[in-house]
């Protein structure tokens, strides 16, 4: 049992350690807030059965095991338990339903705005290889492996790909979603403090996928806007030849446009093909 214990404390530790590190334990909005609730709710849950069981795992092999008094003991044949077994049968049950029924309320409850009175902030989210590409339709600027956001607004990311179908987290501010070619998928996250969260790309695609990062400032609503008047004043603009170019394989560093191409064929970049796992055609 002794032996048991100290094998899983390492794996538990090392897990929590992991998890904490992407962000997930440190919620910095309330979609991050309702599955960080989430998360503790079913730990706590689990803990419930784990706990009981080891505890009497450890019983059951401490008091049944083999003696030298007992060497040869021949236990009695013994049939079922109809109690035991409809208890058995009905406590996973319930604890199912417990897990379900918040997992379920949660995921209906993301899919909307986390706040529905305010107009979301628009930005389309293009996964590329190995790039992120962030365009702002309202206010016509794109920037390339970084975006900023206004703080306590809610942001609707439309999310699709260029390339290889891609994952877009925000560990801090909400789960993953999947950037996939020719689809559109919505992913509504908010911010409910100013600073600079770190994202990632969660699905493998290709040699350089570890590069494939990015982050997100959230900064008060005078200084986005400021953010946007000085982009619109002093960035080039971003022709249909760069974005083939931008669009290529390869990675590169924080880019800001006052302008992009808005009828733009992202999949025309693949040139009939789709992209295998190292980017090539």
């Amino acid at each position: 049992m002794k032996k048991l214990l100290s094998g899983m404390i390492p794996i538990v530790f090392l897990s929590l350690l992991m998890t904490g590190c992407q962000g997930v334990l440190d919620p910095r909005g309330p979609v991050a807030d309702t599955q960080y609730n989430l998360i503790i709710y079913s730990i706590v849950l689990m803990s419930l059965v784990l706990i009981p069981v080891f505890i009497a795992f450890g019983i059951i092999v401490f008091k049944y095991r083999e003696k030298a008094s007992s060497h040869h003991y021949e236990p009695p044949e013994m049939e079922g338990n109809k109690k035991l077994e409809i208890l058995w049968t009905i406590i996973p049950i319930i604890i199912v339903t417990m897990l379900a029924i918040p997992t379920v309320q949660a995921t209906y409850s993301l899919e909307k705005s986390p706040s529905p009175e305010q107009k979301p902030l628009v930005i389309k989210v293009i996964s590329a290889q190995w790039k992120w590409i962030f365009q702002y339709p309202e206010q016509g600027i794109q920037t390339v492996n970084y975006a900023n956001i206004p703080k306590d607004r809610p942001v609707k990311f439309k999310l699709t790909s260029a390339a290889a179908m891609n994952s877009f987290w925000i560990p801090q501010l909400g789960g993953q979603k999947y950037t996939m070619p020719g689809m559109t998928e919505v992913l509504f996250l908010e911010a409910d403090e100013t600073g600079t969260f770190n994202g990632k790309a969660a699905n493998f695609s290709g040699k350089m996928y570890s590069d494939m990062t990015f982050t997100i400032s959230s900064q008060s609503n005078q200084n986005f806007e400021n953010w946007i008047q000085k982009t619109l004043e002093m960035k080039p603009p971003l022709t249909a030849v760069g974005m083939d170019q931008l669009l290529s394989p390869g990675t590169v560093d924080i880019m800001t446009y006052s302008s992009y191409p808005k009828n733009y064929d992202y999949l025309s970049n693949l040139k009939g093909g789709t992209m295998n796992e190292f980017g090539e055609h």
